[in-house]
């Protein structure tokens, strides 16, 4: 569980939760860490604070791709399939893929988890954690 306790501490830090995801896998898939943080910094709290897609999961999904993406149109099936497994997998997890309905948070983001502090205690860290130890569980696995 490198990779988990990896973006664990990114997240500690101060990362929002798709740089912690997506920090943590950049080695894996050859992307200079400032770069990757760089890429990543807009998806945190549901995408530019919009509180929709959690940043954790936009943040695994940008792994996959950037580990398993495809270039060839006629190769894709894999990198959704495997989307699709840890889309699912998270979602049966915490409820939800989406960051306002996993805080509890009104439509317009508002609510009394909506400013969260960065530590062990803060759901997002569950949600970080839960999206690098989904990816990185695949990862593990062997190539077919």
């Amino acid at each position: 569980m490198k990779k988990t306790k990896r973006a664990q501490d990114l997240f500690l830090q101060g990362n929002n939760c798709a740089m912690a995801v997506f920090g943590a896998f950049c080695e894996e898939a050859g992307i200079d860490p400032e770069i990757a943080m760089k890429l990543a910094s807009p998806f945190g709290a549901g995408m530019g604070k919009t509180r929709n897609v959690c940043g954790a999961v936009t943040g695994m999904l940008m792994a996959v791709g950037a580990v398993y993406g495809y270039t060839d149109p006629a190769e894709k099936g894999e990198t959704f399939a495997l989307s699709k497994k840890l889309l699912h997998a998270f979602k049966k997890k915490n409820g939800s893929l989406v960051c306002r309905t996993l805080l509890d948070l009104d439509e317009n983001g508002e609510g009394e988890k909506g400013a969260l502090p960065h530590t062990a205690e803060s759901p997002c860290y569950t949600f970080v954690s839960d999206a690098a130890a989904l990816l990185e569980r695949e990862m593990k696995k062997p190539e077919k």
